[in-house]
Protein backbone atom coordinates (compact mmCIF):
# COMPACT_ATOMS: atom_id res chain seq x y z
CA UNK A 1 0.00 0.00 0.00
CA UNK A 2 1.12 3.37 -1.33
CA UNK A 3 2.13 5.56 2.08
CA UNK A 4 0.65 9.30 2.42
CA UNK A 5 2.44 12.52 2.05
CA UNK A 6 1.66 12.49 5.52
CA UNK A 7 3.45 9.56 6.78
CA UNK A 8 6.08 9.84 4.22
CA UNK A 9 6.87 13.27 5.64
CA UNK A 10 6.34 12.58 9.30
CA UNK A 11 8.95 9.29 8.79
CA UNK A 12 11.35 12.14 7.00
CA UNK A 13 11.08 14.16 10.05
CA UNK A 14 11.76 11.48 12.76
CA UNK A 15 15.26 10.85 10.67
CA UNK A 16 14.54 8.64 7.74
CA UNK A 17 15.29 9.72 4.79
CA UNK A 18 14.44 7.20 2.19
CA UNK A 19 10.95 8.26 2.55
CA UNK A 20 12.15 11.82 1.09
CA UNK A 21 13.24 10.21 -2.07
CA UNK A 22 9.56 8.85 -2.56
CA UNK A 23 8.34 12.63 -2.46
CA UNK A 24 10.76 13.36 -4.83
CA UNK A 25 9.72 10.97 -7.58
CA UNK A 26 5.80 11.56 -6.68
CA UNK A 27 6.31 15.46 -7.64
CA UNK A 28 9.68 15.70 -9.85
CA UNK A 29 7.93 15.72 -12.94
CA UNK A 30 5.62 18.46 -11.60
CA UNK A 31 8.40 20.39 -10.27
CA UNK A 32 10.24 20.33 -13.59
CA UNK A 33 7.27 21.48 -15.30
CA UNK A 34 7.19 24.63 -13.43
CA UNK A 35 10.71 25.42 -13.33
CA UNK A 36 10.79 25.22 -17.18
CA UNK A 37 8.36 27.88 -17.74
CA UNK A 38 10.54 30.47 -16.01
CA UNK A 39 13.83 28.85 -17.68
CA UNK A 40 15.29 28.59 -21.37
CA UNK A 41 18.07 26.46 -20.69
CA UNK A 42 17.50 22.60 -19.42
CA UNK A 43 20.82 23.25 -17.51
CA UNK A 44 19.19 26.26 -15.76
CA UNK A 45 15.81 23.91 -15.14
CA UNK A 46 17.63 21.33 -13.66
CA UNK A 47 19.74 23.65 -11.78
CA UNK A 48 16.14 25.45 -10.14
CA UNK A 49 14.80 21.54 -9.71
CA UNK A 50 17.71 20.66 -7.99
CA UNK A 51 17.48 23.83 -5.19
CA UNK A 52 13.79 23.45 -5.21
CA UNK A 53 14.52 20.19 -3.61
CA UNK A 54 17.50 21.25 -1.33
CA UNK A 55 15.01 23.87 0.21
CA UNK A 56 12.09 21.28 0.61
CA UNK A 57 14.22 18.61 2.68
CA UNK A 58 15.77 21.66 4.85
CA UNK A 59 12.42 23.57 5.06
CA UNK A 60 10.34 20.38 5.55
CA UNK A 61 9.19 21.36 9.33
CA UNK A 62 7.85 24.76 8.47
CA UNK A 63 5.04 22.41 6.62
CA UNK A 64 2.70 22.78 8.97
CA UNK A 65 0.01 20.64 6.81
CA UNK A 66 -2.69 22.99 6.76
CA UNK A 67 -3.23 22.59 3.11
CA UNK A 68 -1.84 19.23 0.84
CA UNK A 69 2.31 18.39 0.74
CA UNK A 70 1.86 19.77 -3.01
CA UNK A 71 0.24 22.99 -2.50
CA UNK A 72 3.59 23.87 -0.40
CA UNK A 73 5.59 22.27 -2.46
CA UNK A 74 4.47 24.59 -5.47
CA UNK A 75 4.80 27.55 -3.57
CA UNK A 76 7.98 26.77 -2.82
CA UNK A 77 8.85 25.91 -6.56
CA UNK A 78 7.55 29.23 -7.96
CA UNK A 79 8.97 31.47 -5.26
CA UNK A 80 12.48 29.64 -6.17
CA UNK A 81 11.90 30.12 -10.18
CA UNK A 82 11.26 34.02 -9.00
CA UNK A 83 14.75 33.81 -7.14
CA UNK A 84 16.20 32.45 -10.13
CA UNK A 85 14.55 34.81 -12.52
CA UNK A 86 15.91 37.81 -10.39
CA UNK A 87 19.26 36.75 -10.17
CA UNK A 88 19.43 36.04 -14.00
CA UNK A 89 17.99 39.19 -14.59
CA UNK A 90 20.65 40.84 -12.84
CA UNK A 91 23.79 38.91 -14.15
CA UNK A 92 22.08 39.21 -18.43
CA UNK A 93 23.45 41.71 -20.67
CA UNK A 94 20.66 43.37 -22.17
CA UNK A 95 20.57 42.69 -25.90
CA UNK A 96 17.71 43.16 -28.38
CA UNK A 97 18.90 40.94 -31.21
CA UNK A 98 16.81 41.06 -34.57
CA UNK A 99 14.21 38.71 -34.72
CA UNK A 100 14.80 35.20 -36.63
CA UNK A 101 13.21 34.74 -39.83
CA UNK A 102 10.55 32.82 -38.47
CA UNK A 103 9.21 35.15 -35.97
CA UNK A 104 9.27 38.04 -38.34
CA UNK A 105 7.22 36.27 -40.72
CA UNK A 106 5.04 35.44 -38.22
CA UNK A 107 4.68 38.62 -36.68
CA UNK A 108 4.37 40.45 -40.56
CA UNK A 109 1.55 37.84 -41.31
CA UNK A 110 -0.18 38.27 -37.77
CA UNK A 111 -0.15 42.04 -38.84
CA UNK A 112 -1.95 42.09 -41.66
CA UNK A 113 -4.34 39.41 -40.79
CA UNK A 114 -4.12 37.55 -37.23
CA UNK A 115 -6.98 35.26 -37.77
CA UNK A 116 -4.57 33.30 -40.44
CA UNK A 117 -1.30 34.02 -38.12
CA UNK A 118 -1.98 30.06 -36.14
CA UNK A 119 -0.51 28.01 -38.43
CA UNK A 120 2.97 28.90 -37.40
CA UNK A 121 2.65 28.14 -33.74
CA UNK A 122 6.49 27.33 -32.99
CA UNK A 123 7.38 30.99 -34.30
CA UNK A 124 4.54 32.38 -32.07
CA UNK A 125 6.19 30.34 -28.91
CA UNK A 126 9.56 31.54 -30.28
CA UNK A 127 8.55 35.23 -30.30
CA UNK A 128 6.88 34.94 -26.91
CA UNK A 129 9.73 33.55 -25.13
CA UNK A 130 11.74 36.41 -26.69
CA UNK A 131 9.39 39.05 -25.57
CA UNK A 132 9.49 37.03 -21.73
CA UNK A 133 13.05 36.90 -21.42
CA UNK A 134 13.03 40.62 -21.70
CA UNK A 135 10.59 41.47 -18.92
CA UNK A 136 11.85 41.79 -15.58
CA UNK A 137 11.47 38.69 -13.32
CA UNK A 138 8.20 40.44 -11.58
CA UNK A 139 6.40 41.05 -14.84
CA UNK A 140 7.43 37.34 -16.09
CA UNK A 141 6.09 35.94 -12.95
CA UNK A 142 2.85 37.65 -12.93
CA UNK A 143 2.57 37.24 -17.11
CA UNK A 144 3.15 33.20 -17.27
CA UNK A 145 1.45 32.58 -14.02
CA UNK A 146 -1.57 34.92 -15.05
CA UNK A 147 -1.69 34.27 -18.98
CA UNK A 148 0.62 30.72 -19.86
CA UNK A 149 -0.56 28.75 -16.72
CA UNK A 150 -4.07 30.61 -16.37
CA UNK A 151 -4.10 31.11 -12.73
CA UNK A 152 -6.32 33.66 -11.23
CA UNK A 153 -5.62 36.69 -9.30
CA UNK A 154 -5.98 34.95 -5.98
CA UNK A 155 -4.01 31.47 -6.62
CA UNK A 156 -1.33 34.03 -7.95
CA UNK A 157 -1.54 35.95 -4.72
CA UNK A 158 -1.43 33.01 -2.70
CA UNK A 159 1.53 31.10 -4.67
CA UNK A 160 3.95 34.57 -4.69
CA UNK A 161 2.69 36.07 -1.23
CA UNK A 162 1.91 38.84 -2.71
CA UNK A 163 -1.68 40.85 -2.05
CA UNK A 164 -4.27 40.54 -4.79
CA UNK A 165 -4.47 44.52 -5.30
CA UNK A 166 -0.44 43.61 -5.81
CA UNK A 167 -0.64 41.54 -8.68
CA UNK A 168 -3.38 42.78 -9.97
CA UNK A 169 -0.49 46.36 -10.20
CA UNK A 170 2.24 44.00 -11.24
CA UNK A 171 -0.14 42.49 -14.39
CA UNK A 172 -0.88 46.03 -15.71
CA UNK A 173 2.55 46.79 -15.34
CA UNK A 174 3.59 43.70 -17.14
CA UNK A 175 1.18 43.98 -20.14
CA UNK A 176 2.73 47.43 -20.55
CA UNK A 177 6.50 46.18 -19.78
CA UNK A 178 5.79 43.85 -22.71
CA UNK A 179 4.30 46.09 -25.27
CA UNK A 180 7.18 48.34 -24.84
CA UNK A 181 9.63 44.98 -25.55
CA UNK A 182 7.85 44.31 -28.37
CA UNK A 183 7.61 47.95 -29.85
CA UNK A 184 11.45 47.83 -29.41
CA UNK A 185 11.55 44.76 -31.40
CA UNK A 186 9.53 45.63 -34.33
CA UNK A 187 10.97 49.31 -34.25
CA UNK A 188 14.59 47.72 -35.57
CA UNK A 189 12.42 45.88 -38.36
CA UNK A 190 9.77 48.05 -39.30
CA UNK A 191 11.74 51.70 -39.00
Amino acid sequence: MERTDAELIAAVLSGETAPFEVLVQRYLPRVFATARRYARRESEVEDIVQEVWLKAFQKLRTFRGDAPFEHWLMRLAVRTCYDALRAHQRNREATFTDLSDDESDWLERFGAAPENASESAAAARALVERLLSMLSPPARLVITLLEIEEKSVKEISKLTGWSVPLVKVRAFRARAEMRKCLARITRGKYL
